[in-house]
């Protein structure tokens, strides 16, 4: 049983609390967050001795691993501090905001020889472990296009002194709430993207830009599409097309995967629909189990590092693409 601790326990440091109840791989024992008395209640019930200081939490040699569910400008210095103490770091996306945070941060992970985690719940769906089989294997041809679209409507309701509001925390609109999950599904399927072109507009949301379009061009010589909002009404889509077929993930939990093979060259439509329906799937229970399972077994997580980092890059490369209007070369 890994003990863990949480950092910040606003509304999605209690959703991963919540995910792991009853677990027998993984347990919350401890707590720290900026406003002990808004967390005092859940802290009783949820069983979490709270304690003032990151320090007290990094100090605990009771203490296994920290799961951190902070602004995102803390990654870094949290990701370094955790990795100095020895303690295995679960860190919420995105990982960092640069990609020189980026290095710093891993960096200190390697060193101390820690397991280092990014919060990419999606991977471990069901419905995504399907779309990866489809491309890998062949089923679907030359990959010719992916699309993926995420929307919410948190951007609306956000108050002034809400950390995501401030541009700072979340620059480029809605990609570090649900876009930089989009890249991260791409980059797991499609590999590494060469160059981006971005805008950024604020349609409904008060207080900061709320959407994002981003146009992707491959490696491997592909294209993408990104879409993502925080002022419209919630929906999830991923789609991958490709000379023998396509197959996609729809609807908000991701619960129902598409295969649509090609219909013998017929110009339009395809052949007979095979649907997967995977219902109330918990991905951060499958997250944070992941975690616990490489901790015990001294192994990486199994998202790839590499492919975190470049995630990063990509990010970078879409902010400076919205800043200058035009598009932009992946560096990393």
């Amino acid at each position: 049983m890994i003990n863990a601790a949480i950092v910040g326990l606003g509304w999605w440091g209690q959703n991963l609390v919540n995910s792991v109840r009853g677990s027998d791989a993984i347990r919350f024992t401890t707590a720290h967050t900026r406003n002990q008395a808004a967390a005092a209640d859940f802290c009783a019930e949820a069983g979490l001795n709270w304690v003032g200081s990151l320090d007290a939490v990094l100090n605990d040699k009771s203490i296994d691993a920290v799961v951190f569910a902070t602004p995102h400008t803390q990654h870094t210095d949290q990701v370094v501090r955790a990795a100095a103490a020895g303690k295995h770091t679960f860190i919420e996306k995105p990982f960092s905001l640069s990609l020189s945070d980026a290095t710093r941060a891993r960096a200190a992970a390697d060193k101390a020889g820690i397991v280092l985690a990014v919060g990419f719940n999606r991977r471990f769906h069901p419905s995504m472990v399907m779309l990866r089989d489809a491309v890998t294997s062949g089923r679907l041809g030359t990959l010719v296009t992916i699309s993926a679209e995420q929307t919410a409507l948190h951007g609306i309701s956000l108050s002034a002194d809400a950390w995501r509001a401030k541009p700072e925390e979340a620059p480029v609109g809605a990609m570090t709430a649900i876009g930089v999950h989009l890249v991260d599904g791409m980059i797991d399927l499609f590999g590494r993207v060469a160059q981006v072109y971005a805008q950024v507009s604020r349609r409904a949301a008060p207080l900061a830009d709320d959407t994002t379009d981003v146009m992707l061009r491959f490696a491997n010589g592909a294209s993408g599409h990104i879409f993502c909002s925080t002022a419209a009404t919630p929906h999830y889509r991923m789609a991958v097309y490709g000379t023998e077929g396509f197959a996609e993930i729809l609807g908000h939990p991701m619960a129902t995967f598409r295969l649509v093979p090609a219909a013998g060259g017929a110009v339009h439509g395809g052949g007979a629909p095979r649907v997967t329906e995977t219902p109330d799937f918990n991905m951060l229970n499958a997250e944070l189990e992941a975690f616990a399972a490489s901790i015990a077994a001294g192994r990486p997580f199994p998202t790839p590092l590499d492919q975190i980092m470049h995630g990063v890059a990509v990010f970078e490369a879409i902010a400076a693409s919205a800043a200058t209007g035009g598009p932009v070369t992946v560096t990393n």
